[in-house]
């Protein structure tokens, strides 16, 4: 999943970096509950795996310390991790937004109603979702809940990138690896 996985870029195209998690034996788990494995010696090879792709990048040094950072505190759970490099992310871009986790919310609903849920707990009368979504969201339902239902397409954001061709849709980190503090400034061009 998503959750797990992300996209970046090296001399070959597209790699993927994926953090092991406990699976067997825990059934359908929320994301708050899922374990990282640190079994397998993972960080080592990530952090490897990143130098290789990025070590000639303008903000190489940088960046790359944010992931040392998180991945030295070895978070026990996913969550914590994506939350941590999340953060990191939002400061380094000087994002001023509160960010609020399904679990402090005390829903328990789940798609169709849970998008109409978060946004009537936070006192939402919009919810912006990407055109993909549209087959999960009912617009009746939010209709009559009198919250606008607003779709968009993500505009491909094009910025200078090592190894070739323009690949899109990567890790935001291969944004601030290759722009660094620039990338502010990319992502509000397009938004």
């Amino acid at each position: 999943s998503w959750l797990t996985r992300n996209r970046f870029k090296n001399d070959k195209g597209i790699y993927w970096i994926r953090i092991p998690v406990w699976k067997t034996g825990k059934g359908l788990q929320k994301i708050n509950e899922v374990d990282i494995c640190y079994e397998r010696g993972w960080k080592d090879k990530l952090i490897k795996g990143l130098t290789m792709a990025y070590k000639n990048a303008p903000y190489f040094s940088e960046i790359i310390q944010i992931w040392k950072d998180v991945l030295e505190r070895e978070p026990k759970k996913l969550l914590e991790l994506n939350l941590s490099l999340i953060k990191y992310v939002v400061d380094y871009l000087s994002i001023d937004t509160k960010i609020v986790l399904l679990s402090e919310l005390g829903i328990s609903a789940k798609e169709p109603t849970l998008s109409i849920e978060i946004c009537k707990k936070l006192n939402a009368d919009s919810f912006l979702a990407q055109k993909s979504a549209k087959k999960h969201l009912s617009s009746e339902l939010f209709e009559k809940e009198n919250i606008r239902l607003i779709f968009f397409n993500p505009n491909a954001c094009i910025y200078p990138q090592l190894w070739g061709e323009f690949i899109c849709n990567l890790s935001v980190f291969d944004l601030l690896f290759n722009c660094g503090p620039k990338s502010a400034e990319i992502i509000k061009e397009k938004v």
